[in-house]
């Protein structure tokens, strides 16, 4: 059996890859390893479950639910909130263990399965294998301690998470929105109700597309892989910006006052700034994956901040973020982790402290977002080859090496391995998209040749 745990969770075709019957599986096996780290000694274990509105999360959750009482844990189910409320239910409500279903960006026919620690953190990978290999022992038919009688866990509606959730949102705003139009893109997912309330709330006028899910619209042409919608909507209304999540509102994209975009390099560039005003961008650092822009590390630079990369993936921003006591990191794709306020990337916790630095500065998102300027980017996937071989091929190695000459200190060359899939993905940037391209190409022939 193949990993069955990616960078964010378990993931695939909900009742096809993803079933009841696998979902029942992992949370048994998530108990029980729980369990063996001494997370539950001493007490009743408890875990907090919640879903995004896909159809699939409706049968899921009930085969989540069932497996952790039939483990033994008491559960309290949420319903439809983001996947950073439920890592913050999951450390308010001291409860053992997170389970959030979503699959995030995905299309509606996919589904996943998150955990979240004690205190509201993704599991480390050590847990997530060994979660891994007790469910494949179950699986295979291996025999586990049934809790009887008392010993099964009960299970309870939490009604009280959403309100508990916005009022943490609004503690973590350093002045109120008043005066500002917004567009909020909620992707038909689990924001669609939190994100409206909070905005509002906090002040703002509010213009909200892509709010009325129906457990098959998730994604569907809105949201944050998809701005056309956001743009016109801004553009129609006057507003100041347009925020758009994904499907579990982990991520945040935004868009300007003229339509432009604004991704997540050059937000996280807007929040370094103001949090370096408050004080609180601790060590004067940022985290960011290996894939960002490397007009955002000048912009940095520029303005003497540091940042600090890692491999591609919001859990090890944060874990690199938690090990070394940094208050800001994120990715390009719009995961913005503010560490004193979420454990996780927060979409809506990141488009209200935006619009916040908007609303404190009177300036415009274009000219807050002008601190940074992004290079030229080109993204080639290479299929079929065997990807292992990146480091090790003479004749790749070489190539590399010639395209970074050619670049120098303005542009950089990124070879990546899919996590996925058999094939490398080859990254170029440049002052000039025309040379990305070409270097990109070259460097895609030269993959393709020596490691087909």
């Amino acid at each position: 059996m193949g990993r069955l745990f990616g960078t964010d969770g378990v993931r695939g075709v909900a009742n096809a890859d993803l079933t009841a019957e696998m979902a029942l599986g992992l949370s048994v096996a998530a108990a029980h390893v729980l369990a063996e780290a001494g997370t539950f000694e001493g007490h009743r274990p408890t875990a907090v479950v919640g879903r995004d509105p896909r159809a699939s999360g409706e049968f899921l959750e009930a085969a989540v639910v069932a497996g952790l009482a039939s483990a033994g844990v008491d559960v309290l189910r949420v319903g439809v909130l983001p996947t950073p409320a439920v890592a913050y239910l999951t450390g308010a409500l001291g409860a053992d263990l997170g389970v959030m279903l979503s699959a995030s960006h995905n299309a509606m026919p996919d589904n996943g399965i998150k955990f979240f620690a004690r205190g509201g953190h993704k599991l480390a990978d050590e847990l997530e294998d060994r979660i891994e290999s007790v469910y494949e022992e179950h699986r295979t038919g291996a025999p586990w301690d049934r809790p009887t009688g008392a010993g099964v866990g009960r299970v309870k509606t939490y009604d009280e998470g959403f309100d508990q959730y916005v009022a943490h949102l609004l503690d973590a705003l350093p002045n109120r929105l008043d005066g500002l139009k917004v567009v909020l893109d909620e992707a038909h997912g689990a924001a669609s109700g939190v994100s409206p309330e909070a905005f509002s709330r906090a002040g703002a006028e509010i213009v909200t597309i892509g709010a009325e899910p129906d457990g098959l619209n998730i994604n569907d042409g809105c949201g944050s892989t998809h701005l056309d919608k956001l743009r016109a909507a801004v553009l129609e209304h006057g507003a100041d910006l347009g925020i758009a999540h994904d499907g579990d509102a982990d991520r945040c994209l935004a868009v300007d006052h003229t339509g432009q975009e604004v991704d997540g390099d050059q937000i996280l560039a807007v929040l370094a700034l103001a949090m370096r005003e408050r004080s609180t961008l601790r060590s004067g650092t940022v985290v960011a994956t290996v894939m960002s822009n490397l007009g955002f590390k000048l912009a940095l630079e520029r303005e003497g901040l540091k940042l600090v990369q890692t491999a591609v993936g919001d859990r090890y921003v944060l874990e690199e973020m938690k090990e070394k006591g940094y208050a800001l990191g994120g990715e390009q794709s719009g995961h913005v982790i503010i560490l004193d306020h979420a454990t996780t990337g927060d979409g809506t916790l990141t488009g209200l402290l935006l619009a916040a630095r908007i609303a404190e500065t009177g300036r415009t998102l274009k000219d807050l977002a002008s601190v940074m300027e992004r290079l030229p980017q080109v993204l080639v996937n290479v299929p079929d080859v065997d990807k292992t071989r990146v480091g090790t091929s003479v004749e790749l190695v070489s190539a590399v090496a010639e395209a970074e000459r050619e670049l120098g200190t303005a542009g950089r060359v990124l070879l990546r391995p899919s996590g996925t899939e058999p094939l490398v993905r080859v990254m170029v940037e440049a002052a000039d998209i025309d040379q990305a391209r070409s270097v990109a190409g070259r460097l895609a022939d030269v993959v393709k040749s020596a490691l087909g």
